[in-house]
């Protein structure tokens, strides 16, 4: 028996398999990128002069004191009493669709939070919000 060595053909690598899962891994990569690297940058934004309070008629800001006082619209409260919370509420808003912005002093009490909110819901409002600051401003 005589077997003949001819020429032999040479293993070839196929590359357009390994093409078509890099391209569908880089379009997955693309698609679920998320681009909160974007958000961490420091931007120092233009300043503006602006007036110093909005005055919005469906906005009802109650300031509460670090000793408990209640502000309503810039006018303070002779009584404590959820009842003369609720009335002043009452007469500041312009109806149930107002929303009661609550800025209380970081040391006030918590019952003195606490009485708005009953007042608000007695009033009828059931929108209420609290007034943060940042803590760059805290910082000032």
């Amino acid at each position: 028996m005589h077997f003949r060595h001819g020429a032999r053909d040479e293993p070839e690598i196929n590359l357009i398999p390994f093409i078509d899962i890099l391209l569908v891994v880089l379009i997955f990569m693309v698609l679920s990128t998320t681009y909160s690297k974007f958000t961490e940058m420091q931007v120092r934004l233009p300043v503006a002069d602006a007036e110093a309070q909005r005055n919005m008629p469906r906005e009802v800001i109650v300031a509460v004191s670090a000793d408990g006082r209640y502000s309503i619209r810039n006018s303070v409260l002779p009584d404590r009493s959820v009842e003369s919370v609720a009335a002043a509420l009452g007469a500041a808003s312009s109806g149930p669709d107002s929303i009661v912005i609550i800025s209380a002093d970081a040391s006030s009490p918590h019952q003195a939070v606490i009485t708005v909110m009953e007042a608000a819901r007695r009033a009828g409002l059931t929108q209420i919000t609290f007034a943060t600051q940042s803590a760059a401003q805290a910082g000032r």
